[in-house]
């Protein structure tokens, strides 16, 4: 446990809530200062996403609440979420918001953190490994490369009313960037694909989709933007999954995959 986690936990009057980004899955992947919190915390409030190995590393002794948060499967509603992280903080030292990936990229970690603050509640943002960057790199794809992309844009593919902007201006999005990554995006690939296409891109753009990126359950779907769609009812691939599109998948068929981690099993 580090000192200023110690200090915090007998001086201050009230707890403080962490917003700790777990990463994408691979346990290696969490950080360090992630990893101390869990150990020391005494609730953690975690995500669905928020895999096993991780949750393993939690402190035994510490409340465990699950807050769900997947797309079609139960889950508490964000405003009851936020109303346990400030109850919790009224009666613990060290409260943990454990989140897949990173708190500030499409975690509504944002959120959070401004109804926390407007209760007065001392709040910290500890940043994760994105899976829009881990995601594709155990997949060997390099979302930048000299010879293919110079730029990359993240964008959210889940535009349900209440979630994030109910609009994406995907003609803006075709043309801005070499290389696309899409969180959350597979349950609207139709339009997506289809918007891209009608925006500019050629059909023939490759695109790859990358499911339970950097777990060992990570499986790819690799194809072009004109037939994605149809792969996906083929062979029945899922959320949840990143979306890469550009040249730079090309080279996931000649760089090497990561393998996952298997610190903390």
């Amino acid at each position: 446990m580090s000192q200023n986690i110690v200090e915090n936990k007998v001086s201050q009057q009230y707890g403080k809530v962490y917003l700790v980004g777990a990463g994408p899955g691979d346990p290696g992947l969490i950080t360090l200062k992630g990893k101390g919190l869990l150990q020391c915390a005494d609730v953690v409030v975690y995500d669905a996403l928020v895999s096993p190995p991780i949750l393993d590393m939690i402190n035994p002794e510490a409340e465990h609440i699950h807050a769900g948060k997947r797309r079609g499967r139960h889950s508490k509603k964000q405003d009851e979420i936020t109303q346990i992280l400030i109850e919790k903080a009224k009666e613990h030292a060290i409260i943990v918001r454990l989140k897949g990936g990173d708190p500030f990229v499409f975690g509504r970690g944002g959120e959070e953190m401004e109804d926390l603050v407007k209760m007065g509640i001392p709040v910290e943002v500890v940043p994760g490994v994105t899976s829009g960057i881990a995601a594709p790199a155990y997949a060997g794809i390099p979302l930048t490369h000299r010879n293919y992309s110079s730029s990359v844009t993240f964008v959210t593919g889940h535009e349900a009313a209440g979630k994030y902007r109910p609009e994406v201006n995907w003609k803006a999005i075709a043309v801005g960037s070499e290389t696309l990554v899409i969180y959350m995006g597979v349950h609207n690939l139709t339009h997506i694909t289809s918007e891209l296409i009608a925006a500019g891109r050629t059909p023939e753009t490759p695109i790859a989709l990358i499911r339970w990126g950097t777990r060992p359950e990570q499986e790819e779907l690799i194809g072009q933007l004109d037939t994605i769609v149809q792969q996906v009812e083929t062979t029945g691939f899922e959320a949840p999954a990143i979306a890469v599109i550009g040249e730079v998948v090309h080279l996931c068929q000649i760089l090497p995959h990561c393998l996952p981690s298997v610190e903390g099993r």
